[in-house]
């Protein structure tokens, strides 16, 4: 995000970053160090700021994010992209199943009730190059060749390169606050408090294991390949879970994007931004050769 909003020329860019960090920042970004449990540091770090951009780990405290959002609101910034980053969010059926996504509902919530600072939700679904990496995401072993279709490995679902979600970010952040010229809906605020999708694909296992074939130069028969009902491995998920098991997380959160109700389909859903932000159209096989590359390191 940082690297794609740097490159449009048209921001200026802080960063906040905790007063022990010791991470490097791009060139071109301004760094502002805050103390979490001093929150006029954070009310300083953001005056005078017009939108802030929350990327934060799933490990952090939930508090963390509400207190970002807070002292945007003290500090007067206009927009908040909250730390969305994930599937529709706004389907009330996953939510309900995914519960690690139920959060993610209430910081939308508890920015228009503040009313201070207005949102935009980016929902991206998951990240291609993390999902098809672990075998426990998109049911793709590449170490060992085998592959797990959920029920038959047809439905598809919507899905996002990081770079892709990095180039949504910059489009949107340039976009005018108010509609100017003849594209009325080019603008911020036809945005305002709402939940919006890009991606860069739509596709399903099967789709995820041709390009996987193509890129390795391997033939079906080459790869072991079992079928598994998504619900039954949904539920295996949440059994893990409750012992203990890493692994459980991402098998139940991923698997509930593949049930057949099209909850993992928001491109013909509800539709993207990526004809109005004009985001390019990837080669999946570019993507799925850094998900290999990821899957050497990934555990």
């Amino acid at each position: 995000m940082t690297e794609a909003l740097l490159k449009t020329g048209k921001h200026t860019i802080t960063a906040i970053t905790r007063v022990d960090s010791q991470n490097k920042l791009p060139e071109g970004v301004i760094p502002k160090k805050v103390d979490y449990n001093k929150p006029e540091t954070l009310v300083e770090a953001l005056r005078g700021q017009d939108a802030l951009v929350i990327t934060l780990s799933n490990s952090v405290p939930k508090e963390t994010e509400m207190q970002l959002i807070n002292a945007a609101g003290e500090a007067g910034v206009a927009w908040i992209l909250p730390n969305e980053w994930s599937p529709d969010t706004a389907n009330e059926a996953m939510v309900k199943d995914v519960f690690l996504l139920q959060p993610k509902v209430d910081t939308r919530k508890a920015i228009a009730d503040l009313g201070k600072s207005s949102y935009i939700a980016v929902s991206t679904g998951f990240w291609y190059e993390w999902g098809l990496a672990i075998p426990a995401g998109f049911g793709i072993d590449f170490a060992n060749r085998i592959v797990t279709l959920f029920d038959e490995g047809e439905t598809k679902i919507s899905t996002s390169t990081r770079p892709q979600v990095g180039r949504a970010v910059g489009a949107l952040l340039s976009l005018p606050i108010k509609p100017e010229g003849s594209n009325k809906e080019a603008c911020l605020e036809n945005f305002k408090n709402k939940v919006v999708y890009v991606k860069s694909f739509t596709v399903s296992q099967k789709d995820m294991l041709e390009s996987a074939l193509r890129v390795t130069g391997t033939k079906e028969n080459d790869w072991t390949i079992t079928k598994e009902p998504a619900q039954e491995r949904y539920s295996s998920g949440i059994k893990e879970m409750q012992e203990g098991k890493r692994i459980g997380f991402a098998k139940m959160m991923i698997t509930r994007v593949f049930f057949p109700d099209g909850c993992g389909d928001f491109e013909h859903n509800k539709g993207t931004l990526n004809s109005l932000l004009d985001l390019p159209k990837e080669d999946i096989d570019e993507a799925t050769k850094a998900a290999i590359e990821r899957s050497k390191t990934s555990n």
